[in-house]
């Protein structure tokens, strides 16, 4: 053995401070077109802050300790979900049409469900651990009883977002489960029949939207119907529903190559500062400056892979499965809407975006990332462990 020591993955931290830095230089250049006083840079960096403590509170945990609370983690994210669908107004406020967040005097808003999809990751890969250990010959009978398993882990948390309503949030719920059941050692024919189920549903989607609309309303409000016509054509509605959108790629577009330099973004962009950071960059430092954001992306997401395969615990390789899922969603998710390839659905950017709730999910998941790798033994001679 080399050292019987961990290996904490400075990498990835320094990733994290990278990103620390761009966000906060890009709010901080958002905020002259903001009709708040706030300094939402300054509070960024609190919220950076309050995240490193929260990781280094989870780094002295254990994974065996992690997946004996894993269903209590799942339990309390499902109360406060409950909890916020029946809390008055006066402490879950409807905002932009959705209750998704609680209000407390001196701390800001608390958004439960950006810390379901931690508990979450973590519940899953504990129930699928379970389950193969349980089951170390599998069948198809057994498969399809882990799917059961995964599908009823994930139902109420996905139903209680549903109802607030925040269907961004729970499609990053449903990738989470997607991801993790591709990983979960099913049969490739079940996953090949789910993919072509998904794939037939969605034509059926793409039929009723081009043939009757209407009868989407039956599951969509008209507002979520309004927003994928805007996405098709921004800039017919660029004076109502597709204003944000339209002024979103313009920013984006006018950024060319170099960009306009820090604090000379022109383009008014609603909420700049929180899921359409994106712009802000783009506008300010042009081609280049997002190739770099979306490069140290895929070199996060490198090193999450990395971390993972070094590992041989099932369980520990699970958790960074879901966050890999959920981290690649909303990196594609948002920067897709901001540039027009998906509709706007309001998930932040990781670890850019301003949100207290969203940038503390995201420490919190590359936390456990961080405790995997710090947890990973290194040898001189034979495999890792």
């Amino acid at each position: 053995m080399n050292k019987n020591q961990a290996n904490f993955d400075a990498n990835l931290l320094f990733i994290i401070f990278l990103f620390m830095i761009i966000s906060c230089v890009s709010i901080y250049s958002s905020q002259k077109y903001l009709p708040y006083p706030d300094n939402f840079a300054m509070k960024q960096v609190v919220w950076y802050v309050a995240g490193l403590v929260i990781s280094t509170a989870v780094y002295f945990f254990d994974f065996d300790q992690i997946k004996k609370i894993s269903v209590y983690l799942y339990l309390f994210g499902v109360m406060l979900l409950s909890v916020l669908i029946a809390a008055p107004e006066s402490i879950a406020p409807v905002t932009k049409g959705a209750k998704s967040w609680f209000n407390f005097e001196g701390i800001g808003t608390i958004q439960p469900s950006e810390f379901m999809k931690v508990f979450l990751i973590v519940f899953l890969a504990k129930l699928i651990a379970s389950h193969n250990e349980k089951f170390l010959e599998q069948t198809i009978r057994t498969d399809l009883v882990l799917i059961c398993k995964i599908v009823a882990a994930t139902l109420p948390p996905l139903v209680l977002i549903l109802m607030q309503p925040d269907a961004g949030t729970a499609m990053v719920i449903c990738i989470i489960m997607i991801g993790m059941l591709l990983v979960s050692g099913i049969h490739w024919l079940i996953i090949a029949s789910m993919a072509l189920l998904s794939l037939m549903v969605l034509g059926v989607l793409v039929y009723i939207y081009v043939k009757v609309p209407d009868l989407l309303l039956l599951f969509l409000d008209p507002y979520q119907l309004n927003r994928i016509e805007s996405w098709l054509d921004p800039f017919k509605y660029r004076e109502g529903i597709g204003y944000q959108l339209a002024n979103s790629i313009l920013a984006v577009g006018s950024g060319t190559l170099y960009g306009k330099g820090f604090d000379n973004a022109q383009v008014v962009v609603p909420e700049a500062h929180s899921d359409f950071i994106f712009t802000i960059i783009g506008e300010e430092f042009g081609f280049l400056g997002t190739s770099i954001v979306v490069g140290l992306y895929f070199i996060l997401i490198y090193r999450i892979i990395i971390i993972a395969l070094q590992n041989k615990g099932v369980f520990e390789c699970l958790i960074a499965a879901g966050v890999i899922s959920m981290l690649t969603f909303h990196i594609f998710e948002n920067i897709g809407m901001v540039i027009g390839l998906v509709p706007i659905t309001g998930i932040p950017l990781p670890l850019l975006s301003y949100g207290g709730s969203s940038l503390l999910g995201s420490l919190l998941a590359l936390s456990l990332v961080l405790n995997i790798s710090a947890k990973t033994k290194r040898y001189m001679f034979g495999n890792n462990q």
